[in-house]
């Protein structure tokens, strides 16, 4: 009884699995980069701290991975205050060599490590950056092809 329940679910999961595999090849890119959008809503009146922190911590491991890792970086702020809904504050778009590089371990500890030698102020500098941010959520993007 155990068996045959055992091969009934075996069977239920491959068939899912190769009926959802189309899917999936249409959502992954084909060996191209990989862009991702990042998003940040900073707590009312902390804009210009988390920017300067950002420059001064995290922009200089991103920097450090480009080329090797990364292909693109750009940073973003709404023109106006209150543009669109309001939903971030500040954004920044990487794009990655390609999906398996997106989707691998990062060497940011390592890189860290080289370009800060305080631990402990790069640490206490990134918490309170995190702390003046009220939300913060990744959009990995898939192009869709328009030709």
């Amino acid at each position: 009884m155990k068996k045959s329940l055992s091969l009934i679910l075996a069977l239920v999961v491959g068939m899912l699995v190769g009926a959802m595999l189309p899917s999936l090849r249409a959502q992954a890119p084909a060996g191209g980069e990989r862009t991702v959008w990042y998003f940040y809503r900073v707590t009312w009146g902390h804009q210009d701290e988390f920017v300067e922190l950002f420059k001064k911590n995290h922009y200089p491991v991103l920097k450090e991975q480009m080329g090797d890792r990364l292909v693109g970086f750009k940073a973003y702020v709404p023109q106006f205050h209150g543009d669109g809904r309001a939903d971030w504050t500040f954004a920044t778009e990487i794009v990655f060599k390609n999906d398996a590089i997106f989707m691998g371990p990062s060497p940011e500890q390592a890189i860290v490590k080289g370009l800060f030698p305080d631990a402990a102020t790069f640490r206490r500098e990134e918490a309170r950056r995190f702390e003046i941010v009220d939300a913060h959520w990744d959009i990995p993007l898939r192009e869709v092809p328009m030709e």
